[in-house]
């Protein structure tokens, strides 16, 4: 794979000013000429113009970061963090999903099981990988190692990134959604801590399935959304591209779930993206996994069972709040009304 920067589209200003440092760059080492000064400023202006961008970024935009292609995946976090890793395969069903990995490491001494979505780096591996959407066989495996890790006492870490789960005729036939709810009814009765961070993009049921936990963190970039905004637009206006419109009014970013108090904390990332300093990142993450685990292994394990059942029960109840504010509300304006 190219080393060269791949640059979104509301990165283009930042294009010119980095091929001109490139060539400055160049241009000093075949002469000798000590052009210090002149990098320097011209680094410091794309800095502030990557910091401008960034500081204004819509929800459409955060989309396009989250699906970055050299975005860090699962098993690139695992090989940051992870002291030691053992892969385990298979659902014991006779299918190995590599669209969903997992297995046995230790994260900062603490022996863990961690699960995650994982896409591919190029067409090729994203095509053996189902571009990180996982069949049925995925969500079982996932429910099997999920099982050993409650039988040893083994915290379980779960990175979400996918668009969604698989959809296609073959999982159907699987039992695609059976596979999930049951790993959503299974993951609320596991008595080990579950920390479930979402690393890129968080989609639909796909990305639930790995969802249910005591803590749900988010990097600052990633989308967490009941549906794609394409997905959205399609069904609303069939007209995919209105996504924009369907990104703003789904909520889906970090800032905005926080709010709601579907996600726990946000990950800061490094400026431009996690893709540009992986290794930071990946700092940031074990770190945010160290001390909630330090925070969450100490409860007893009835009172943690009963804080993550309420945790989703609150989920959506300002809904509810909202409906019956603009009931009593009308019920003033019209004394009529049942």
């Amino acid at each position: 794979m190219s080393d060269r920067p791949i640059l979104l589209d509301f990165e283009k200003p930042l294009a010119e000013l980095e091929s001109r440092i490139a060539q400055i760059r160049t241009l000093s080492q075949e002469t000798g000429v000590d052009v210090t000064d002149q990098i320097a400023q011209l680094e410091s202006r794309a800095e502030n113009l990557r910091r401008e961008i960034f500081a204004t970024l819509t929800p459409v935009q955060r989309m396009q970061i989250a699906r970055h292609p050299r975005r860090p995946s699962t098993l690139d976090y695992i090989q940051a963090i992870a002291e030691d890793w053992m892969e385990l395969h298979g659902d014991r069903r006779g299918n190995d999903d590599p669209a969903l990995v997992g297995g046995l490491a230790t994260v900062a001494g603490q022996p863990v099981v961690i699960l995650g979505h994982q896409k591919g780096r190029d067409t090729k591996d994203n095509v053996a990988r189902n571009f990180g959407m996982a069949s049925p066989g995925g969500y079982r495996k996932a429910l099997r190692l999920m099982h050993h890790a409650d039988r040893f006492g083994l915290p379980i870490l779960t990175l979400i990134d996918t668009p969604g789960a698989y959809p296609g005729i073959s999982a159907e036939e699987q039992g695609q959604g059976e596979a999930i709810a049951v790993n959503l009814r299974e993951m609320f009765g596991l008595r080990v801590p579950i920390v479930c961070t979402v690393i890129g993009e968080g989609g639909s049921g796909g990305a639930l399935g790995l969802g249910i936990g005591d803590r749900l963190l988010m990097f600052e970039h990633s989308v967490y959304t009941v549906a794609t905004p394409e997905a959205c637009a399609a069904i609303l206006w069939r007209d995919a591209g209105k996504a924009p419109i369907a990104a703003e009014a789904l909520k889906i970013t970090a800032p905005d779930l926080l709010r709601l108090g579907i996600i726990d904390e946000i990950l800061p990332e490094p400026l431009g993206g996690a893709h540009r300093h992986p290794l930071a990142a990946a700092a940031t993450l074990q770190q945010a996994l160290q001390k909630v685990l330090a925070d969450l292994i100490p409860i007893p394990v009835g009172d943690r069972l009963e804080k993550r059942y309420h945790k989703f029960r609150r989920m959506g109840v300002f809904l509810e709040a909202t409906a019956a504010e603009e009931t009593e509300k009308l019920a003033v304006r019209s004394p009529k009304f049942p």
